[in-house]
């Protein structure tokens, strides 16, 4: 072959040779598969599935206690809210939720957070989790990640079993604020997501603390005994009128001002101190986790 011809047979559109050549790459789409696979692992735990069903028990005991023992005096905390769920079956889903919010939610929540990193190292997937490979930090963001889902999903349970227990057998009406003032039902409803908003925002800072202590053992047990402990604590701590002066810097101390969400207008007074405090304690011990965990020799 000729030079002549040679040249000939070169395409002479130099865009032609780069199609040719080097085919256009296709944009990769951020896999869920890991995120999908911590998810089955949560709800696919029995532990978890009985948790889930004490926590949506509570609000129909409440809901037929309330139905044919009669309504209880009304007053603040649970007490007013079961006193108006005659009124509207709304309140039944608040009432729940401020029984459950000292034990039975954080207990909840400690109970997957404290699993999250040391559930593997005591079943010893851990090291091979991390030999797939899988970058650390982006381990832990996935198990917070599983943590927070879990989180809304507990706290929406509570609050959907209420309403709908209580929508069923005290119907809807108008709801009374705790200021006195009546709105609609979409109104009542919309304030409950807000109370709802808030507790998984105060929640999520407890799922943090589950996290970093789940960093420090093998034990997922001991995990959860250790953060349902350091709740409790905080509860007792905040009890105690003598110490008034560390009352706001206890990660509990805001939990129960979810109650300015139900006041007209909303008062801010407590609910903000309460986002930041929540937002300041998670940034605090999600940093500490990843410290820790960033360092930790994985040997199971």
């Amino acid at each position: 072959m000729s030079a002549a011809e040679a040249l000939s047979q070169v395409p002479s559109d130099a865009s032609a040779v780069d199609r040719q050549e080097f085919p256009p790459v296709r944009s990769r789409r951020m896999s869920t598969r890991f995120l999908r696979s911590e998810l089955r692992l949560i709800y696919g735990r029995r532990r978890n599935i009985a948790g889930m069903a004490v926590l949506a028990v509570v609000p129909i005991i409440i809901a037929f206690a309330v139905r044919y023992s009669g309504s209880p005096r009304g007053g603040g905390g649970e007490g007013g809210f079961i006193g108006q769920a005659t009124n509207n079956g709304l309140f039944v889903g608040l009432a729940a939720l401020t029984v459950e919010l000292p034990l039975f939610l954080p207990l909840a929540v400690a109970v997957v957070a404290g699993d999250a990193v040391a559930g593997e190292a005591n079943v010893g997937t851990l090291r091979y989790l991390l030999a797939r490979p899988v970058q650390r930090t982006r381990l832990l963001a996935v198990k917070y990640l599983g943590v927070l889902i879990a989180t809304i999903t507990a706290v929406l349970l509570v609050a959907v079993v209420g309403v709908g227990f209580g929508l069923a057998l005290f119907g809807a009406g108008p709801v009374t604020l705790l200021s006195g003032t009546q709105v609609s039902t979409a109104v009542g409803l919309w304030r409950l997501l807000l109370v709802c908003g808030y507790l998984v925002i105060c929640l999520a800072a407890f799922g943090a603390m589950g996290l970093f202590v789940s960093t420090l053992t093998e034990q997922p047990i001991g995990a959860t005994i250790a953060v349902v402990g350091l709740a409790l604590l905080s509860q007792i701590l905040d009890s105690v009128t003598q110490l008034s002066a560390i009352h706001p810097y206890l990660p509990t101390h805001y939990w129960l001002s979810f109650g300015d969400l139900l006041r007209d207008p909303i008062s801010t007074d407590q609910i903000v101190p309460g986002i930041v405090s929540a937002v300041v304690y998670g940034l605090i011990f999600l940093a500490a986790a990843w410290a820790r965990f960033g360092s930790k020799d994985i040997t199971s």
